[in-house]
C-alpha cells in the first residue's frame, strides 16, 4: 500500500490499483486524478477536511466510490448537495471497501474553545497499518501502530499535546499532518518534537511534504 501526502490533512492510499482519499478539504490542491476511487474517508465536517467541490470532483471520476463520515458529515454531506449519499460510521464499525479494511474509533472533535460546538470525528484505521485521529488524540484500542498521522498545528493543538500523544501511541513510524496553518519554521519545530518523540518508542520520523509518498 502507499501512502501520498497532500496538503494540510489529505491523505491517498493506493493499493491493487484502487484509491483511498482521507480528509480532501479546503487547503487540499484540487483533486483531479481520482479514477478507480474505492472510498472517500471524511473524518468531520470543518471545511479544512472537506468541500462539496473536492468530493463532487472524486466521485465525477469514480462514480461507484462509497463515502464514509461521523453523522456531522452526513448532515453537512446532505446539506450541501442531497444527491450525494454518505455512509455513516461510529466509533467501533469496521467496514471494508475494494482493497481497503477500515476501522473507526474516537467520536469527537478536540475542544476549540468553550464557544464554539465540538462536533462528531472519527479516527481511522487503514488496513491495520496506518491511524489517522482526524482532529481528535483518540487512540484505537488493542493496536499496534505501525504508521501514525500526527496532527503536527491547529487552533485546537499544542505541541505539548502531540508529544504526549505520539508517546502514547509509540508508533513504528510517524509524519505530520494538519500543518497548513503553520509557517515553514512552525512545520520545523512541530517535525522535530514529533521525531523525538517518536524516537523515544523505537520508532522512525518522515517528514513528509505535500507530495512524498511512504510504502507502508
Amino acid at each position: 500500500m502507499r501512502l501520498t501526502k497532500f496538503e494540510h490533512a489529505a491523505l491517498l492510499l493506493e493499493q491493487s490499483g484502487k484509491k483511498l482519499f482521507i480528509d480532501p478539504g479546503m487547503f487540499t490542491t484540487a483533486i483531479t486524478d481520482a479514477a478507480n476511487t474505492a472510498a472517500v474517508v471524511i473524518t468531520h465536517e470543518h471545511p479544512d477536511h472537506w468541500t462539496p467541490e473536492q468530493l463532487r470532483r472524486i466521485l465525477e471520476a469514480s462514480p461507484t466510490a462509497v463515502v464514509y463520515g461521523p453523522e456531522g458529515v452526513v448532515n453537512a454531506v446532505r446539506e450541501a448537495d442531497a444527491s450525494t449519499a454518505v455512509t455513516r460510521v461510529d466509533p467501533g464499525d469496521a467496514v471494508s471497501a475494494g482493497p481497503f479494511s477500515l476501522r473507526f474509533s474516537g467520536g469527537r472533535h478536540a475542544v476549540i474553545h468553550s464557544s464554539i460546538p465540538v462536533v462528531d470525528n472519527v479516527g481511522v484505521l487503514v488496513n491495520d497499518v496506518l491511524y489517522y485521529p482526524g482532529d481528535s488524540w483518540a487512540v484505537p484500542e488493542g493496536v499496534d501502530v505501525d504508521v501514525l498521522a500526527v496532527p503536527a498545528g491547529a487552533p485546537w493543538l499544542k505541541i505539548a499535546e502531540a508529544i504526549d500523544y505520539v508517546l502514547e501511541v509509540k508508533p513504528r513510524r510517524s509524519f505530520p499532518t494538519h500543518e497548513m496553518v503553520l509557517s515553514t519554521a512552525g512545520k520545523g519545530m512541530a517535525g522535530d518534537r514529533i521525531r523525538w518523540a517518536t524516537e523515544q518508542g523505537g520508532g522512525e520520523f518522515f517528514p513528509l511534504q505535500p507530495g512524498d509518498t511512504l510504502d507502508l
